[in-house]
C-alpha cells in the first residue's frame, strides 16, 4: 500500500472544496482560523511518516488534547480513576450537563467535557495549575519527541473568556464533591491543554505510543502509560531503550 500517494491523492481530491467547510466559533480565537487548511499525516509503527498539504501548519488540538491528559492521570492514579468518571457512551452533547444531575455528578466517559475536566482535576493534585500545565506539557515534549510544542495562549485566554458551559459543569461537579480543586484552578489547566499547538505530523509521532503497545518506534522508549507522571524518560527505569 502506498501511504503517500493515498495521502497525496485525498488533498488533490478536496482541494477544490476546501472553505465550505464552517470553522469551529464556540471559541472567538478559533473563528480566526484559516478554513482552507488541509493537512494529512500517517506515521505507521515501524516509524515511517507520510504528509500531504498543510501537515506542518500548526493547530489548537482542542479535545484530542483529552486522550494524553487521561494518560497522565492512568499513570498517577491507576484504576482508581473510574471511580470518579466512567467509560460508557454519553448519548448526548459533549458539553451536555443533563446526565450529571442523574448521575451524581460523574460523568460518563473521559472524553467528554465533564469527564475531561474531572481527568484535569486528578492530574492537578499536588501542583499548582501552572505546574500542572508545564507537567502536560512536557509529558508532550517526551511522547511527540518534539519540544517545539506550546500553549497558544491568545486561545487560551479566548477559551477563559467564553467557557460559560465548562464553567457550569465545572460547579455542577464540585457541588457533588467530585472536583477536588477551586473550579478556576482547574479550568485554568483544562483550558490551557486544549490549547495546546501541534501539527499533524507531530500529532502522528505523539499517538504512537498508543498505537504500538506502549511503544514509541520513533525513540526506542516504552511503557510511556506506567511512566506517564514521571515526563522525563531519565526520571524512570522503566524507561529503557530498546
Amino acid at each position: 500500500m502506498d501511504l503517500q500517494a493515498i495521502a497525496d491523492d485525498i488533498v488533490r481530491d478536496l482541494s477544490s472544496r476546501l472553505g465550505e467547510g464552517k470553522v469551529a466559533d464556540y471559541i472567538p480565537e478559533l473563528a480566526k482560523v484559516d478554513p482552507k487548511q488541509l493537512g494529512i499525516a500517517i506515521t505507521t509503527v515501524d516509524g515511517k511518516t507520510y504528509r500531504a498539504g498543510d501537515a506542518e501548519t500548526a493547530f489548537s488540538v482542542q479535545s484530542i488534547s483529552k486522550v494524553f491528559m487521561l494518560t497522565l492521570a492512568l499513570g498517577k492514579v491507576g484504576e482508581t480513576i473510574w471511580r470518579r468518571v466512567g467509560r460508557e457512551p454519553s448519548g448526548s452533547a459533549f458539553n451536555s450537563i443533563v446526565q450529571l444531575e442523574h448521575e451524581h455528578g460523574i460523568p460518563r466517559n473521559p472524553f467528554i467535557n465533564a469527564g475531561a475536566i474531572v481527568v484535569t482535576d486528578i492530574v492537578l493534585a499536588g501542583h499548582r495549575p501552572r505546574e500542572a500545565i508545564g507537567e502536560f506539557l512536557r509529558f508532550m515534549h517526551f511522547v511527540a519527541n518534539d519540544e517545539s510544542l506550546y500553549i497558544d495562549e491568545p486561545v487560551a485566554r479566548s477559551e477563559q473568556r467564553t467557557g460559560y458551559r465548562n464553567f457550569a459543569l465545572a460547579n455542577f461537579m464540585r457541588g457533588f464533591d467530585n472536583l477536588e480543586h477551586p473550579v478556576d484552578h482547574v479550568l485554568g489547566v483544562y483550558f490551557h491543554q486544549c490549547a495546546l499547538a501541534m501539527n499533524c505530523v507531530q500529532l502522528s509521532h505523539a499517538g504512537l505510543f498508543l498505537a504500538n503497545r506502549g511503544t514509541n518506534p520513533l525513540t526506542g522508549f516504552f511503557r510511556c502509560l506506567a511512566a506517564a507522571g514521571a515526563t522525563d524518560q531519565r526520571d524512570h527505569a522503566d524507561l529503557r531503550p530498546l
